[in-house]
Protein backbone atom coordinates (compact mmCIF):
# COMPACT_ATOMS: atom_id res chain seq x y z
CA UNK A 1 0.00 0.00 0.00
CA UNK A 2 0.92 3.65 -0.53
CA UNK A 3 0.11 6.23 2.01
CA UNK A 4 -0.39 9.70 -0.21
CA UNK A 5 -1.01 12.89 1.82
CA UNK A 6 -3.46 15.84 0.04
CA UNK A 7 -5.41 18.85 1.29
CA UNK A 8 -8.88 17.75 1.45
CA UNK A 9 -11.09 20.16 -0.79
CA UNK A 10 -13.85 20.70 1.53
CA UNK A 11 -12.72 21.12 5.10
CA UNK A 12 -8.46 21.77 3.44
CA UNK A 13 -7.08 20.07 6.06
CA UNK A 14 -3.94 17.82 5.22
CA UNK A 15 -5.35 14.46 5.33
CA UNK A 16 -3.77 10.51 3.86
CA UNK A 17 -5.43 7.98 2.48
CA UNK A 18 -3.68 4.22 1.71
CA UNK A 19 -3.29 3.99 -2.52
CA UNK A 20 -3.07 0.45 -3.84
CA UNK A 21 -0.72 0.65 -6.50
CA UNK A 22 -1.12 -3.28 -7.79
CA UNK A 23 -4.53 -1.97 -9.46
CA UNK A 24 -2.76 1.07 -12.16
CA UNK A 25 -6.07 3.04 -12.40
CA UNK A 26 -8.64 3.61 -10.07
CA UNK A 27 -11.64 6.18 -9.21
CA UNK A 28 -13.62 6.07 -6.23
CA UNK A 29 -15.12 7.85 -3.69
CA UNK A 30 -13.81 7.76 0.11
CA UNK A 31 -15.39 10.33 2.95
CA UNK A 32 -12.64 12.59 4.68
CA UNK A 33 -11.18 11.37 8.24
CA UNK A 34 -11.57 15.28 9.02
CA UNK A 35 -15.06 16.64 8.33
CA UNK A 36 -16.49 13.27 6.84
CA UNK A 37 -17.64 14.93 3.56
CA UNK A 38 -17.31 13.07 0.39
CA UNK A 39 -14.14 13.18 -1.90
CA UNK A 40 -14.25 11.27 -5.31
CA UNK A 41 -10.30 10.39 -5.80
CA UNK A 42 -9.09 9.42 -9.29
CA UNK A 43 -5.45 7.54 -9.17
CA UNK A 44 -3.00 6.23 -11.53
CA UNK A 45 0.03 3.90 -10.80
CA UNK A 46 2.67 3.40 -13.40
CA UNK A 47 5.03 -0.12 -12.85
CA UNK A 48 4.10 0.47 -8.88
CA UNK A 49 5.11 4.38 -8.89
CA UNK A 50 2.00 7.11 -8.55
CA UNK A 51 1.97 9.22 -11.52
CA UNK A 52 -1.53 11.02 -11.07
CA UNK A 53 -3.51 11.95 -8.46
CA UNK A 54 -6.89 13.97 -8.27
CA UNK A 55 -9.27 14.81 -5.28
CA UNK A 56 -12.24 16.48 -6.05
CA UNK A 57 -15.18 17.19 -3.58
CA UNK A 58 -18.77 16.20 -4.60
CA UNK A 59 -21.25 18.64 -4.01
CA UNK A 60 -23.72 17.59 -1.01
Amino acid sequence: MHEHFFHCPHCFQEISMLLDPSVSRQEYIEDCEVCCNPIELSVEFEEGELVYFEANSIEQ
